[in-house]
């Protein structure tokens, strides 16, 4: 997503040129290429995938909407396998209309992973949910904090059910840090992204390019680090002014602003 305007085959080409060994993939480019495409296309480059994004949206309280819903995220297992990636992530879904019990919601996200996680499990994948900001809880995402996405995963077995920490999204919450510690094997997926005000309209593609916002960026890498967390770290920027730009040459900032400021 930090470089959507590229296609598929151009990112993996700008990847292999720039010394990236891997990407995280979501489902609408994937899907419109193709999976199977979309895996050999990976698999040919020499490339891997470190997620597959998105499944979730587990809040729905009509039974034919939650049949709908477990269809798709069942969809996103088998895709997440044929990509050949260990972890989907999950956004697991806000209120629904008329609703405003945040608990309950919750639990029909727990309800949602004990049918999902055997079959996830059977395909060799993990379901990592990823809490986001509070500023969206009413429309994207109930599971706001570590904490919160912790409280659930724990109930699965720890090679089933983890969380994401993505630094856009908790690095305000003073309980973090040791939420991440808690969390150890079950750190499924790091992202990185950082924090710059004043936020766009809607809010949703406001994660500024690393380094130029508040995150301590290197901080929370030492923490997932210390945690024993050793896969990939992803950098995930919605950004519409990074959109606008040249592909490879946002892919080429990226790779420098890590390097100067996260790894």
């Amino acid at each position: 997503m930090t470089v959507r305007q590229l296609t598929l085959p151009e990112l993996t080409d700008a990847c292999v040129r720039l010394g990236v060994p891997a990407l995280g993939l979501w489902r609408e480019p994937v899907q419109a290429y193709g999976v199977e495409a979309a895996a050999k296309l990976v698999r040919e480059a020499g490339l891997a995938v470190t997620t597959l994004c998105r499944g979730g949206f587990l809040t729905a309280i009509e039974p034919a909407r939650r049949a709908e819903a477990l269809a798709d995220n069942r969809a996103a297992i088998d895709e997440a396998a044929v990509l050949g990636t260990d972890t989907l992530v999950l956004v697991s879904g806000g209120l629904p209309a008329g609703s405003r019990d945040l608990y309950a919601a919750r639990e029909r996200i727990a309800d949602a992973l004990a049918e999902l996680a055997p079959y996830a499990a059977e395909r060799r994948v993990r379901l990592a949910i990823e809490p986001l900001h509070p500023m969206f809880a009413a429309d994207r995402c109930v599971v706001s904090t570590l904490d919160q996405a912790l409280e659930l995963a724990e109930r699965f077995p720890a090679g089933q059910v983890g969380v994401v920490v993505d630094t856009y999204h908790v690095w305000w919450d003073d309980r973090a840090p040791a939420a991440v510690a808690r969390a150890g094997e079950r750190i499924f997926s790091f992202q990185l992204a950082d924090w710059t005000t004043p936020l766009p309209a809607g809010v949703l593609n406001g994660r500024g390019q690393l380094g130029d916002g508040a995150v301590d960026l290197r901080g929370w890498r030492e923490r997932v680090d210390a945690a024993g967390y050793s896969g990939p770290v992803e950098v995930e920027l919605f950004n519409d002014g990074l959109w606008a730009r040249d592909g490879v040459e946002v892919l080429v900032e990226v790779v420098d602003r890590y390097v100067r400021h996260a790894r």
